[in-house]
């Protein structure tokens, strides 16, 4: 484990794999500009519809341009916010840009997809998936609030790292679809096996490689912490209970 552990988060293998998500981020976000063509629906619009009214239309389609819009910042945005760099150099825009992205994730892109969930393809399986892995972007991004809040940092990083994870499905499962579908894979089947084999492996990559803080850790890093400036503190309590018995 602790071998594959140091080959994943490798400086080549990282920024090879941010580099990935980053260029298939910009791609479909390119392809998503035909969702807001009026005039001609791409392929993907036209399997939906027509719904079974036209109330359920409208949502659907305001639902997919928001997403689309919503998830086009989202991940290169979440991307930044991994760099070490960036949060070196750049707490602020680090801070700004975490909060910007909290409220779009949980307030315009996990609304939209929850919604579009229930019209996905695949029958049960396929609106299960969906949902799966909307609740844990949206668990694991107000979890990666309160640790923030809470300063605790491995454990909001490690929050942050779920939330990416299920943000790059929309690449991956792209990737494995057009891989299967090359093998002649039945589509209704390689569609839920590029559904649920990112959702589940992304979750299981961080679960297993990135290592869970701890209780203890941190009690150990207070304490050292507290050692450091032991010998200013006594004083300070000296003259306390001294004002104390003065009185």
């Amino acid at each position: 484990m602790n071998t594959t552990r140091a080959i994943c988060t490798h400086p080549v293998v990282r920024f090879g794999t941010l580099l990935v998500l980053l260029l298939g981020s910009c791609a479909i976000s390119v392809a998503s500009l035909a969702y807001f063509d009026d005039e001609e629906w791409p392929i993907f619009v036209m399997e939906k519809l027509p719904l079974s009214s036209s109330a359920f239309e409208e949502l659907w389609l305001n639902a997919l341009q928001i997403h689309v819009v919503a998830a086009a910042f989202a991940l290169p945005a979440c991307l930044v916010l991994l760099s070490k760099s960036v949060l070196k150099r750049a707490p602020t825009l680090h801070r700004i840009l975490g909060r910007v992205v909290g409220l779009v994730v949980l307030f315009a892109l996990a609304p939209t997809g929850l919604v579009m969930a229930f019209f996905a393809k695949g029958g049960a399986l396929g609106v299960a998936g969906f949902l799966l892995t909307g609740v844990i972007v949206v668990v694991a991004m107000v979890n990666g609030i309160v640790t923030a809040r809470r300063k605790q940092v491995a454990a909001h990083r490690r929050s942050m790292l779920h939330v990416v994870a299920q943000l790059s499905v929309a690449v991956s499962s792209r990737v494995l679809i057009l891989a299967l579908d090359a093998v002649a894979v039945d589509a209704e089947r390689a569609y839920l096996i590029a559904l649920w084999l990112p959702v589940v492996g992304s979750a299981l990559i961080v679960e297993l490689l990135v290592a869970r803080p701890t209780t203890s850790g941190s009690a150990h890093r207070f304490w050292s912490l507290h050692a450091a400036h032991g010998r200013r503190r006594p004083l300070v309590r000296t003259s306390l209970a001294g004002d104390a018995a003065g009185r």
